[in-house]
């Protein structure tokens, strides 16, 4: 891989398309001139195409900013695969790094692999490989150094992650110690670097107070990640260190409980003072709890509206699928008996365990349970079977199994999982499974449609191409008498809602703006952006993942004014291997 600059950027001609600006406007029929990586002009009458090095013919196509994801967790992958390509080839042209607490900034190589591996659902070696070799900085501006130096695909943004703080000041055992509290110089210290990110052009803090998510590793296994063991007295610290520069808070309420989302809220509210940036996880229509979609919108809108605040849900546009492979389900730690299997260290006790008749009795109980918490409605009435040496259960569900059978479909899941081990691979939707809710929850006010998990959850999640899904959603809905979104507010929301909101310069189309465009086949925008497939992850991690491959939605990507990736031609040669495309874009919001 080389970091050298590229050529310089041609000068390139998009023409005749239908242009969405960024601003919400319907779109009007145009030409965008690009040189120097700026927009240069935005014409309704045609431009001379023999002025320009490239022509990219958009007649009857949509183009529009480049999309930003704020919810990543490319932060190793970025090391290996700057390019990152699984994003760029579907309109991506800015991602957030450092999301839920995790980030690799202060930590080592060895402390990172157990901050991210079991969380994000990435290899450990892989993680740990990637940064042995690689990893040169332990500072918010050293890393903001090497981040410049890379030849990174689409632009990145950076958030600071708490548990990487903590363990960073405190060490990885100590900052999962129950029984510890961190002193007020110790807490100081934590402040000092966090405002040294923030001098670096960092965006904010990320937290997590939901402790189902548990570190890998040998020092630690099993405990919750280091940020959930903070208490509020040190949140609050940090809050105002963020209040102050207005820099932004992302975080997860407690998934058990979901009560301390009041906190949030009110940590957000500003009466009587700045109101604290806010975006938390996340607006979805659970199975589980069909309602709690409502909560979040209206509790966004009292925050918001009543008490002066600034807060905003994460919202995914499309189904919450969720692949699996045996019982590698993060969702089984809703409950003893899941919590039992998932600490389990090798995949050798875990299927044995599978045999034991008491925990196979615990594990039916626990699916059946009235009293539920949890974001899975553990039901295997749609949870489906896509692979297994046993052809005959291909395609089937374990509820219809279990009526054959005459089981409990608990009971068939894991005589399945017991007998195929990781060869068993299934899905279950968990949430959004409803279009119109998801729609209503795009539309809010309150919600920020920019989470993908890219770069995590690579056996498990395919959301790299929520744009195109988002696109979908809002065009469908636009043939209805009374749209809840147009095409036009939707192109908002991905792109100049989410830079304005964050602090980034992106997400417009006009004379002067950066050039980071995406040309979009609207006829290619139908129920194939919901497909998923498999394609290799980057060779450190050893695995294939769930990707997207709509490739009749997206017809060109421009980052920097460079053509990035075209339906045609695949992705350019030097994508990834040198600089000129993507750049660290540090956070415009100024000092209070």
């Amino acid at each position: 891989m080389s970091n050298t600059a590229s050529k310089p950027a041609p000068r390139v001609l998009i023409r005749r398309g239908l242009v969405f600006d960024g601003s919400g406007s319907p779109g009007a029929i145009g030409d965008v001139a690009i040189a120097d990586g700026a927009v240069t002009a935005v014409s309704a009458r045609p431009l001379n195409p023999a002025d320009y090095d490239e022509v990219i013919d958009a007649d009857g196509k949509w183009v529009t900013p480049g999309f930003l994801e704020i919810h990543s967790h490319y932060d190793a992958e970025i090391v290996t695969a700057p390019g990152l390509p699984e994003s760029v080839r579907h309109g991506v042209t800015t991602v957030v790094i450092g999301n839920c607490s995790l980030s690799m900034v202060t930590v080592d190589a060895d402390d990172s692999a157990d901050l991210f591996a079991r969380v994000e659902a990435i290899p450990h070696s892989g993680i740990k490989t990637i940064l042995q070799q690689d990893k040169t900085w332990s500072t918010p501006g050293e890393y903001r150094q090497w981040l410049q130096q890379q030849p990174l695909g689409p632009n990145v943004a950076a958030m600071l992650g708490h548990s990487d703080l903590r363990v960073g000041v405190l060490g990885l055992k100590t900052a999962t110690d129950k029984h510890f509290r961190p002193s007020d110089s110790q807490i100081a210290t934590m402040e000092r670097i966090l405002d040294d990110a923030l001098d670096e052009g960092f965006l904010g803090l990320s937290t997590m107070t939901t402790r189902r998510d548990k570190l890998a590793g040998d020092r630690a296994w099993a405990e919750p990640l280091p940020s959930t063991f903070a208490r509020w007295r040190e949140y609050r610290r940090l809050h105002k260190r963020l209040r102050r520069r207005g820099r932004i808070l992302q975080s997860a309420p407690n998934a058990e409980t979901q009560v301390n989302v009041l906190a949030f809220a009110l940590t957000a509210a500003g009466i009587g003072r700045r109101p604290l940036r806010t975006s938390l996880l996340t607006a979805l229509d659970f199975k589980s709890n069909p309602l709690l979609h409502r909560v979040s919108r209206l509790l966004a809108f009292l925050t918001n509206r009543i008490l002066n605040g600034d807060l905003r849900f994460q919202a995914l546009p499309g189904p919450m699928t969720i692949f699996c492979d045996g019982v590698d389900f993060a969702a089984f730690e809703e409950f003893s008996s899941g919590v039992t299997l998932r600490n389990l260290r090798t995949a050798d006790d875990q299927f044995a365990l599978l045999q034991d008749p008491q925990f196979r009795a615990q594990f039916i109980k626990d699916m059946g349970g009235f009293m539920m918490t949890g974001l899975w409605n553990r039901r295997f009435d749609d949870a489906v079977i896509i692979d297994c040496p046993d052809a005959s259960v291909v395609g089937r569900n374990f509820e219809d199994l279990s009526r054959e059978r005459g089981q409990h479909p608990a009971e068939v899941f894991l005589d399945l999982a017991a007998t195929w081990r990781d060869k068993l691979r299934w899905y279950t939707v968990v949430g959004n499974h409803r279009p119109d809710i998801v729609v209503k929850l795009l539309a809010s006010p309150g919600t920020q449609v920019g989470f993908a998990d890219s770069g995590a959850h690579l056996r498990s999640l395919a959301n790299y191409n929520f744009g195109m899904r988002a696109l979908t959603l809002a065009k469908r809905a636009e043939r209805s008498a009374r749209p809840k979104i147009t095409v036009g507010e939707m192109v908002r929301k991905l792109t100049s809602d989410l830079a304005d909101w964050w602090g980034v310069e992106a997400g417009r189309i006009g004379v002067g703006s950066r050039a980071d465009v995406v040309v979009i086949n609207p006829d290619g925008l139908t129920d194939q952006v919901f497909e998923t497939t498999e394609a290799p992850a980057p060779d450190a991690f050893g695995v294939d993942r769930v990707v997207n491959r709509n490739d009749d939605a997206v017809d060109a990507v421009l980052i920097n004014g460079r053509v990035a990736y075209t339906r045609t031609s695949g992705y350019a040669e030097d994508l990834g291997q040198t600089k000129g495309f993507g750049s660290f874009l540090p956070a415009i919001h100024h000092s209070g």
